[in-house]
């Protein structure tokens, strides 16, 4: 029988399980006119989520249930209520494009998502490998259904079999190195995992071995090189409201089963594994950035950023340990936590505008299709703008403070290697801005091709000034947020 810790250390996903039955259930009863019932009703269930984690997050203490299975901590609680809020705004801007593409005749997209963020909700809680890859494979599946949501399209077909087949190959890479794990410690449970490493006495080849395979496996979920070859045919074939879909929220589950897996479990290992994310790490800022600069199409483009991106959370996480000194580790970690963040709600926005500029039978994902936007809606342009610049590393947009942190953790170390590290991270920033910059010029400079106004929804507009405005507003105040990753860092870590 679960005792009472358990129910509440698992409301959040209590709520999610039950509600998405029954949204499920309301929406077989609906006729299409009363469709936006169900859509109403998920936002509200999505927010009811957000504030129960965000009020378990501000208490600060950290709990186990289900036998030391489950665990909720300040960062897991943090890291679920920005999953939450991601999802929420992905479907308040990709509900009109929805509809324009008839995805939209039954709940599917809206219940596959509810599942799809329950999948995270399980992988951010999970203090048990087995149950870190539940979560993971309920999470991915839901995510190969929505990808082919639009079944009479051969492009989104296409791109959901080559994610079922790569994504099954690092799901099988991840868990053949949890059963190697397993052999060599007996156990699944992440703090039984770290004590037995921790001992000396078991082989460390085996161990090894079998970490290699994990760091494989991250590294897909994370979109780092080279195990990045599903994002840009992914990015580019899927619907724009479900490329949206799994390349935010997502992103912040897979950070947290790297802090899990890595940090919490194998620490010890941390001379290991932490040369493989910098060699990750190297390989995405070299691939991502000279792949986009290539790319004429919006939403490709966008999907190697998105690689160059994850190689800076990837050095964050490799900067934790140094000689054996774990000093740096608190820094280095909320830098990355930061950095996830801030990356996500500047993506958010970005693809926010593609999906405000599509219309039936129009994608709007070509670079060229956001030429002259500034004479055509000065408001949307600048939020793209915006969004640009921040993912450049522009100050004082948010994701210069992103960058800034990362470095810092860097340099912090004190080692030469780091430092060199952190001067290849900038020459490779630099790199970057020559196309993000490209799409400024092409809003900004380059005739309209056509004289269609922008129009939007009023709570698209709202959520999406919204959006723009807090990429500005958290690069000239970041302080708050950077606190609150920190903080949560450092509770986390101290139990």
């Amino acid at each position: 029988m679960l005792d009472k810790l358990s129910l509440v250390v698992a409301a959040p996903e209590i709520l999610l399980l039950v509600m998405t039955c029954v949204i499920a259930m309301v929406d077989l009863g609906v006729k299409s006119r009363l469709r936006g019932l169900t859509y109403w009703l998920t936002l509200a269930t999505l927010a009811v989520a957000a504030f129960a984690t965000a009020d378990m997050a501000m208490d600060g203490r950290t709990f186990y249930a289900f036998g030391r299975m489950v665990v909720s901590d300040p960062m897991g609680n943090w890291l679920k209520c920005f999953a939450t809020i991601a999802v929420m705004v992905t479907l308040v801007y990709g509900r009109p494009y929805a509809a324009d593409r008839d995805m939209l005749r039954g709940g599917e997209m809206f219940t596959l998502a509810m599942f799809a963020l329950l999948g995270m909700y399980v992988m951010i809680s999970g203090s048990n490998f087995l149950v870190i890859y539940l979560g993971l494979e309920l999470m991915t599946l839901c995510s190969y259904a929505l990808v082919a949501l639009r079944r009479d399209n051969h492009v989104a077909t296409e791109a959901a079999m080559k994610y079922f087949v790569l994504g099954a190959m690092a799901s099988g890479f991840l868990l053949y190195g949890i059963s190697m794990l397993y052999g060599a410690t007996g156990s699944l449970d992440i703090d039984e995992v770290f004590a037995a490493i921790g001992s000396g006495r078991i082989n460390h080849q085996v161990l090894v071995f079998g970490l290699v395979f994990i760091v494989s496996g991250l590294a897909f979920k994370l979109g780092a090189a080279p195990f990045h070859m599903w994002i840009p045919d992914v990015y580019q074939g899927a619907p724009t409201a479900i490329t949206l879909m799994i390349g935010s929220a997502p992103e912040l589950a897979a950070f947290a089963i790297a802090i899990r897996l890595l940090v919490e479990g194998m620490i010890p290992l941390a001379l290991d594994w932490q040369q493989m994310l910098m060699l990750l790490a190297v390989a995405s800022l070299l691939v991502g950035n000279l792949a986009a600069i290539a790319q004429t199409n919006l939403k490709r483009m966008l999907a190697y950023s998105t690689i160059a991106q994850m190689g800076f959370v990837v050095l964050g996480l490799s900067a934790g340990v140094v000689n054996g000194n774990t000093a740096n580790a608190q820094h280095a970690y909320s830098a990355s936590m930061f950095y996830i963040v801030t990356y996500v709600l500047t993506t958010l926005g970005a693809f926010g505008i593609i999906l405000l500029l599509a219309r039936e039978g129009f994608e709007s994902d070509e670079i060229t299709d956001l030429a002259g936007l500034n004479q055509r809606s000065p408001l949307y342009a600048g939020i793209m703008a915006i969004c640009m610049f921040s993912l450049a590393g522009v100050p004082p947009l948010v994701g210069f403070y992103a960058k800034l942190l990362v470095l810092q953790a860097l340099v912090a170390s004190g080692q030469t290697l780091y430092i060199g590290l952190a001067v290849f991270a900038v020459m490779a920033s630099l790199i970057g801005a020559f196309y993000y910059l490209r799409v400024v010029k092409v809003m900004y400079f380059d005739s309209p091709i056509t004289a269609t106004t922008v129009s939007a929804p009023a709570d698209v507009r709202a959520v999406l000034s919204l959006n723009g405005a807090l990429v500005l507003i958290l690069g000239i105040l970041p302080g708050g947020l950077m606190a609150l990753c920190a903080d949560a860092v450092i509770k986390t870590l101290a139990t």
